[in-house]
C-alpha cells in the first residue's frame, strides 16, 4: 500500500497514491472511501461549474487560481467561460500528510492588482475542505479589497471549488459536488518525481 500525502489546499487539495499490487484488505476497503476524480471527471466537473457561472448571469473578468490546488482547475474553467486574464495566489496551509500550520498563510510573489479596481473576479480551488483557505481570500477581498503587497483594489469577487466538505466553514458560490471523502485528484495521485 502506498501513502497518502496532504498538501496546500485552499482548504485541502489531497495527493494520495493507488493501491499497488499486492494490496491488504484494508487498502482495498480504504481505496473504497475515497472521490476518485479522473481527468475526463475533471473536465467534466470544470463545464459545469462553468455552466453554474454563466447560468447565474454573473461572468468574472478575471479568474483566479488559489495555488497550487487551484490552478488546474482555474485555467479550464476560464478555457470553458473564454476568460483569458488569470492570476493566482499563493497559499501555505499544509505541512505534511494531515498536517496544517495554525492558520493558512499568503505567500509572495504578490499578484499585480494595480488593473483590478471594480472588476468581477473569480476564486477558484480544488477543494473547501476546512475552508480555511478559501474564506482568508474571501473575507480579505471582502473587508479590504483584493489586497496583494503595498496595492488594493475593490473588486465584485465570487468562489468556486470542485468539491465542497461538510466540514467547511464557508460554502463557494459555485460546486461541482459535495462530498466527505478523501479526494484523489488527477494531477496529486502519484507522488514528485525524484532524481
Amino acid at each position: 500500500m502506498s501513502n497518502v500525502t496532504a498538501f496546500d489546499d485552499g482548504a485541502s487539495n489531497a495527493r494520495a497514491t493507488g493501491m499497488q499490487p499486492g494490496g491488504t484488505q484494508a487498502a482495498s476497503a480504504q481505496a473504497e472511501d475515497r472521490e476518485n476524480l479522473t481527468w475526463q471527471g475533471f473536465g467534466d466537473a470544470c463545464r459545469q461549474i462553468a455552466q453554474q457561472i454563466a447560468d447565474s448571469g454573473w461572468m468574472p473578468d478575471l479568474i483566479v487560481a488559489i495555488a497550487r490546488g487551484g490552478m488546474l482547475p482555474a485555467g479550464a474553467i476560464s478555457y470553458a467561460l473564454g476568460v483569458k486574464a488569470n492570476g493566482a495566489i499563493n497559499v501555505e496551509f499544509y505541512t505534511g500528510v494531515g498536517k496544517t500550520m495554525l492558520e493558512p498563510e499568503i505567500l509572495e510573489p504578490y499578484m499585480d492588482i494595480s488593473s483590478l479596481e471594480g472588476k468581477r473576479v473569480l476564486i477558484v480551488d480544488d477543494v473547501a475542505d476546512s475552508g480555511k483557505t478559501l474564506k482568508l481570500i474571501m473575507d480579505l477581498i471582502a473587508k479590504e479589497g483584493l489586497s496583494m503587497g503595498s496595492d488594493t483594489a475593490k473588486v465584485d469577487a465570487r468562489s468556486a471549488t470542485i468539491y465542497l466538505k461538510p466540514t467547511s466553514i464557508i460554502k463557494p458560490d459555485y460546486v461541482f459536488k459535495q462530498t466527505d471523502k478523501w479526494i484523489n485528484f488527477p494531477w496529486s495521485v502519484l507522488p514528485p518525481v525524484t532524481a
